[in-house]
């Protein structure tokens, strides 16, 4: 059953409390990217995707598909994914320590479910959606392979060989995002490699593009809604939402500098004051 914008919010504002606490609990992890782009996959887990924790296998039959090529950002990749059910919540206080299932970037070595893929080496993800993507065409499987990238890691040459390589394979079946915040570990995106009018570029390679506000959860459906119209087209779909760094948090938002910092414990209090509690309660 499709969540209302309420329930979406509140689920989003639990996801956040959960990064914060875990990459804390760790003193190591990425939460800014990951608060940023909360509420795309908050709706993208809770109202998009066709997947079901509890039939979920690895080769993705019969379901859609999830690629985190932005592979740092699992703080609100693993959130999701328990507040999802495909594991229980207490299991995120395991984040980031030595032999657990929750690593710094996905990995598929102790079979964590809802893990497609291990990534994190920044480029190389939306080469294996493209892969997945093709596989279920040959298979006649109807579902959408979805990956999420960061603009930061849009400077990879991979990213656009992967993007190449979907326009010439009619890949409509997958729907790619891009966390558009405008910045990375070094500072602002446009000072280190100046990236410029990402819409324009995708489109010239021959994407459908669609620019959204990936902060707003009517946006969100929308984005997603024209995206899927695009089944049958030939053509692989672009999502650029545009987020802030951070967001929720007044200190953490629109700075590259909580890229992979880790607040101190009385920043960590201000933060969680400000989200405030959810129904859902903390791990």
């Amino acid at each position: 059953m499709a969540k209302s914008k309420q329930e979406l919010q509140s689920i989003a504002t639990q996801v956040r409390r959960d990064i914060l606490r875990m990459v804390c609990m760790a003193k190591s992890g990425h939460p800014g990217g990951s608060m940023g782009s909360t509420d795309i996959l908050t709706s993208l887990y809770f109202n998009q995707m066709n997947q079901n924790p509890a039939t979920w296998t690895r080769d993705g039959k019969g379901q859609d598909m999830f690629i985190l090529s932005a592979g740092h950002m699992t703080p609100v990749y693993y959130s999701v994914l328990a507040r999802a059910g495909y594991f229980p919540a207490s299991e995120l206080g395991s984040f980031r320590q030595m032999g657990t299932r929750l690593q710094g970037h996905p990995s598929v070595r102790k079979n964590l479910p809802g893990i497609f893929q291990a990534s994190g080496s920044l480029g190389q993800g939306l080469s294996a959606a493209c892969g997945l993507a093709l596989g279920k065409k040959l298979d006649k499987d109807p579902n959408f392979v979805y990956c999420l990238c960061g603009d930061g890691e849009s400077e990879e040459g991979q990213i656009w060989e992967a993007g190449m390589f979907a326009v010439f394979h009619k890949l409509d079946n997958l729907i790619a995002m891009t966390d558009w915040n405008g910045q990375q570990i070094d500072g602002p995106v446009e000072k280190v490699a100046g990236e410029g009018d990402l819409a324009a570029k995708w489109e010239a390679w021959g994407w459908k593009v669609i620019v959204a506000d990936g902060h707003d959860f009517e946006a969100i459906a929308k984005a997603f809604e024209l995206a899927k119209a695009g089944k049958g087209s030939g053509q692989p779909t672009m999502i650029l939402f545009k987020t802030e760094m951070g967001h929720g948090v007044s200190f953490m938002a629109g700075t590259h500098k909580w890229h992979g910092s880790v607040p101190k414990p009385e920043q960590l209090e201000q933060a969680l004051n400000e989200l405030g509690e959810t129904p859902l309660g903390d791990f």
